[in-house]
């Protein structure tokens, strides 16, 4: 496994990240997504921990807060402590029926903290994520309140999500200005078929020393061929939940690619998938997940896999973003009001 380091920080990660999403079982969006027992999460986090992953990515909303209760159970199994997994959660999200259970204010993320870090059962989260922006709170006190866990050493480094390119140069603005704890990672959806980040979002991260983590390598699953013509007929959280949406008149192109440098490999889909994104300079590291220990092994070797200069610009090509934002985005905003 190789290692990188996390924005402007000492922090070392590894270049594949285990997702916790699946770990739990919710109710509504997460009875789809989620799913994994205690036993079921322990045996996936056992085989990341042997192929060297050191970084387990959860949040306070997944499951309703039974991911991050799940991941402390099975550290606490596993004897797991912060020099062979680091802990990255979030907050933003909505995590109970109150008015003040949701958002950036300097309320909810105090209590936020608190309440992941029993169900985690440590003292200090690694990597605490705002999991989007809240336009209801001025930063500055999203942004103090982060830095205030960061001096009482609850919180070790402060990433966000999701966050745009200006909004990046915002906070760290800010952060500068103030000699408050700066932002080390900016989580983003990036993958054969969502390659926006690369127009303003990757330029400015690193112009800013922040780190790209990327969730939805392959796109809910969408990359690894099971869901379009000539697959076998496998199901998944996808035939459910379209998350992130897909283009199929986008994406199958790209599967089609994808099969054909696979066969060529004696690969899988997902495999080329996760290797081109891995070979991508303004990535720091890959947040995998999977339902079984299959599935994470396949996911986990992609990392040996080597793609050749002819077969990364035949998925160039395919893959070349001609939206002036992403499609998963365009379906929850009105394009021509942007456009104006």
């Amino acid at each position: 496994m190789e290692y990188g380091t996390l924005g402007r920080s000492g922090l070392r990660i590894s270049r594949l990240c285990l997702g916790a999403m699946t770990f739990g079982a919710g109710t509504g969006i997460w009875g789809d997504i989620a799913g994994l027992d205690r036993a079921q999460a322990a045996g996936l986090v056992a085989m990341a921990v042997e192929h060297g992953i050191n970084l387990i990515d959860t949040a306070d909303a997944y499951s309703q807060g039974q991911s991050e209760a799940v991941v402390g159970q099975v550290l606490a199994d596993l004897g797991l402590d912060e020099s062979r997994m680091l802990v990255a959660t979030k907050v933003r999200l909505r995590t109970g029926a109150g008015h003040n259970d949701v958002g950036l204010g300097r309320s909810h993320i105090m209590r936020s903290v608190e309440t992941s870090l029993r169900r985690i059962g440590r003292d200090h989260i690694d990597l605490f994520q705002l999991h989007d922006r809240d336009a209801l709170v001025p930063l500055e006190e999203t942004l103090r309140a982060l830095d205030d866990l960061v001096t009482q050493g609850k919180v070790r480094h402060i990433g966000v999500c999701n966050f745009s390119a200006g909004d990046l140069e915002r906070a760290q603005g800010i952060a500068n200005r103030t000699h408050w704890a700066r932002i080390v990672a900016n989580q983003v959806h990036y993958a054969l078929t969502s390659r926006d980040v690369e127009h303003e979002i990757a330029p400015v991260a690193k112009a800013n020393d922040v780190s790209l983590l990327v969730w939805s390598p392959l796109a809910g699953g969408y990359l690894s061929g099971k869901y379009t013509q000539g697959s076998n007929g496998e199901t998944g959280r996808r035939s459910s939940l379209n998350f992130p949406p897909i283009d199929p008149a986008k994406a199958d192109p790209i599967v089609r690619v994808l099969r054909d440098i696979a066969a060529e490999l004696n690969a899988s889909p997902a495999q080329v998938a996760l290797a081109w994104l891995l070979a991508r300079r303004e990535v720091c590291s890959v947040i995998v997940g999977a339902r079984t220990p299959d599935q994470l092994s396949v996911n986990l070797d992609a990392r040996k896999i080597g793609l050749n200069l002819e077969q990364t610009e035949r998925l160039n090509r395919v893959s070349q973003p001609n939206l002036p934002y992403p499609y998963w985005m365009q379906q929850f905003h009105d394009k021509d009001r942007l456009l104006s």
